[in-house]
């Protein structure tokens, strides 16, 4: 499946970027620099500049007006959407100002209530929202994995194959219940019937994280 990667200009987080032909690079603003430093070849570059501090000499730009309703990187996840793209990973989008990074978390919603997936890379974190669905994850994550309702109720909510289960739960925004869950070593499964979960993978003290 093809991917539509955004580099914005943020902490890079963790793992390697290495997009295939049929995959989309978009680098938001300063995420340009990222991309530059890693010999990563850039199909669209999308911002206002103002962290950039110049224009690129680039074929494909798209120069926005520093006063919009959007930000950079959501501006990126609309060229993704309408290009096509369904999946999408997020680097440079955490750290800085908290404000920033949960900007992005709502793209990751909004993506998710579309019928799209995405995941928010951070350094020894990752961000996923999932809706009206369930998700698996393999057994080689380690670590914390914390789960959040966004909206009022998340519904049907359940957790598998983690230190502690949930079945069919009612989650929300007020009871953070699903807080630093563990991962065990098994396969594990998320899901939820009916709302959007929030999930959070965080590495415990002195974990090596594995990259991506």
């Amino acid at each position: 499946m093809k991917t539509c990667y955004i580099i914005g200009a943020g902490n890079f987080g963790d793992g390697r970027l290495t997009p295939l032909d049929r995959d989309l690079v978009i680098a938001s603003d300063g995420g340009y620099e990222h991309c530059r430093k890693r010999g990563v070849k850039v199909d669209l570059v999308v911002g206002d500049f103002d962290s950039l501090g110049y224009q690129p000499i680039h074929p494909a730009v798209i120069k926005l007006n520093p006063e919009k309703d959007e930000t950079d990187m959501g501006w990126a996840a609309m060229e993704g959407w309408k290009r096509g793209y369904r999946e999408f990973v997020f680097y440079g989008g955490t750290g800085g100002r908290v404000s920033h990074t949960i900007a992005n978390i709502s793209l990751l919603a909004d993506i998710a209530v579309k019928g799209g997936h995405g995941i928010l890379v951070g350094n020894e974190t990752w961000y996923r929202v999932i809706h009206n669905e369930e998700i698996y994850l393999g057994k080689e994550e380690t670590g914390y994995l914390s789960v959040f309702c966004l909206g009022d109720q998340a519904v049907g909510v359940c957790e598998q194959g983690l230190k502690y289960g949930l079945d069919n739960a009612v989650l929300t925004k007020e009871n953070p219940v699903g807080v630093s869950n563990e991962f065990i070593g098994l396969e594990s499964r998320v899901s939820v019937r009916k709302g959007s979960l929030l999930l959070i993978r965080e590495a415990m003290a002195g974990e090596e994280t594995d990259k991506l």
